[in-house]
Formats: C-alpha cells, structure tokens, sequence
C-alpha cells in the first residue's frame, strides 16, 4: 500500500525478505499444534525454517500464569517502530506517543537483553494477546502459542540455534547461577528485533524494566512519516528505531537486564552506521571503556568490566610458559 505523499508502504511486503527462517511462505495451519501433546523434550523442537507449539511440561509454576488471552478477535498491526529506553517510560510521554498523528497504535512493554548460554536474546515481556497482534499471522493465530506464554512459558524465534534450550526444554534466562529456568512453550515468528517474549509477570522475575518500550504501528502511513513527529515528544535518553524495511540511522538502545551482566558493561544508545560498526554515546564510552596495555597482546580498548579477567588470563599463559602460542599480529580488537 501507499502512505501520505505517495510513498511506497514496505514494512509488510517485505517481512518475508527479512524473516527468511521463519517460515514466511507457510498457511496459519503451519503452527504444528499436533505436537502440542507430546513430550516437552527436544523432539517437539522444529527444524529451521518451521514453526512448533511444543509439549506441555507439567512444572510451569502456576504463579507466573496470567488470564489467556484466546482466540485472535482483533486486527493485526504493522510492526513499525520501537522506542526504548534503559528505564520506565514515563505516562505522559507514552500518552503523548499514543497521539502523535500517524501512531496508529502504540503498545507498552518489557524490553531488555539477556544472556543465555553465551548468545544476547533481545526479550519483550507483555501481554500476550496485544503483542500477538504485531505478529506474523501465522503466529498471531496460532492461540496455543499465546495461551503457553499466557501460562508462563517463552516463545522463542525458530531461527535462534535450538542448543540454547536444555534437555528438558527450558532457557535459563541470565548467566548467573540463581537465574530462572523458563520452560519453551513455542517456537513461532515474533517480531524485528525481538527473538522472544514472555508475559508481564515473568518479565518482572528476571527483572525486566516495567514499559521502557513501546512497539507502534504507524498504519497506512510509512515510518518516515511519523518518526519527526515522534522526536519532537520523546525525553532526553529515549532511542528510536525503524522495525519496517526502512534505511535510517536512528538511535537505537542496548538495554541489557541480569545484575552481573547490566552492571558491568552498562546501557547505552548507540547509532548504527552504514558499514556495520555502531557508534555508542560518548558519556558511555567515557564511563565503560578503558585502553590499558596486556601482556603478549600489548595495548588493549576494551569495556573496563572485561580488563581484569583478560590480564589474569594472559598473565597465567605467561606464567605457563606458552606466550610463542599467541600471535599478537593476529589480534583484532575487542572493542569494535
């Protein structure tokens, strides 16, 4: 479709180019709900490019359930922009949001990166049935998938490497050893930049901020229509990004949540740049990163919470006598 001023609507044509593994081409009946009643083990695990409600598994604590959201009776939305910040968005901003012309719709939710067995998954925590919405359809559809994380489950993008779960099916969501254990319920499309999702009380046990995001659909209109509306309401600290198939370099956030990891390496907006590298804000950079020169290696720009173990590390290869294996021409940087 076309928005105001003629241009070009792409987001939605183009969701099949960006989501290669997700299974775009496949009908809503594609969700594989027969498997919906086998085990919870590996075997319910799809393959690439498939999509699966997985077994039930009878150890989901019951505390962390909410009302099951049902049947899909709404209309879907485009998935346009996300606006994030590291802490609570206040109220009256997302009022202000909600009534900028061109937001169709703007949804509030959890939003924050975590570490799980040594890959960042970008997690949204929200209510199940208004982020079904945003959804490809044949997520959206698939009840079974929002009833799990209504039930206090995770669904979790097929293309992620299916090693992240356990024997048993289930995440750990953060690296330290007190971290909750969330059982898969499903692996279904999910939405640009976000790779799972769980419910509001799940999102407050791993410790999520409460509505730092807010996922907008823009409607008929193209993203760029709305977005220098948008600047104009947002407080200092709050980043924006274009979901739909648009090439701009806004700022964007890095909001990591679990306290070891948050608290060594910090949050930070950054703006992505055309070759690929980032371009992180400078009172970040002058908080976090450190130059320090290492054994073997020599001069070192890193984060300052990762400075310490790679000294010790390399202190113990001089101490073992094996510095001939490292080849410092051979190091690229840890910084960039």
């Amino acid at each position: 479709m076309r928005g105001a001023g003629g241009l070009l609507r792409v987001g939605a044509a183009l969701v099949c180019l960006s989501l290669p593994l997700a299974g775009c081409a496949q009908q809503p009946d594609k969700i594989q709900r027969s498997s919906a009643q086998g085990s919870a083990g590996p075997s319910a695990t799809p393959s690439a490019g498939s999509s699966a409600v997985k077994g039930p598994s009878s150890s989901v604590d019951a505390s962390y359930a909410v009302s099951s959201p049902g049947k899909l009776r709404r209309s879907l939305l485009t998935r346009d922009l996300l606006i994030t910040s590291s802490k609570t968005i206040p109220e009256s901003v997302r009022r202000r949001v909600s009534a900028t012309r061109g937001v169709h719709y703007a949804l509030a939710i959890s939003f924050s990166a975590l570490s799980v067995n040594g890959r960042t998954l970008t997690i949204a925590g929200a209510d199940p049935g208004d982020f079904r919405r945003f959804t490809p359809y044949q997520s959206a559809d698939a009840d079974a998938v929002w009833s799990r994380v209504a039930g206090g489950e995770i669904a979790v993008e097929p293309s992620l490497p299916h090693r992240l779960e356990d024997k048993k099916g289930y995440l750990r969501l953060g690296s330290s050893d007190d971290a909750p254990d969330v059982h898969i319920g499903a692996y279904a499309p999910l939405v640009k930049q976000i790779s799972a999702v769980v419910n509001r009380k799940r999102a407050k046990q791993i410790g999520m901020p409460l509505n730092n995001a807010l996922l907008i659909s823009t409607g008929e209109l193209t993203p760029s229509r709305v977005t220098g509306r948008l600047e104009k309401v947002l407080a200092p600290g709050i980043a924006m990004q274009t979901l739909a198939t648009e090439f701009t370099s806004t700022r964007q956030t890095a909001v990591l949540s679990g306290t070891s990891v948050s608290s060594a390496v910090g949050t930070f907006n950054y703006t992505p740049n055309a070759n690929g590298t980032v371009t992180p804000e400078s009172s970040w950079v002058n908080t976090y990163i450190r130059r320090e020169t290492m054994p073997v290696i020599g001069p070192v720009t890193g984060n300052k919470g990762m400075l310490p173990q790679l000294r010790a590390a390399l202190d113990e290869v001089v101490q073992r006598g094996l510095t001939s294996k490292i080849h410092p021409s051979e190091y690229g940087g840890c910084y960039v």
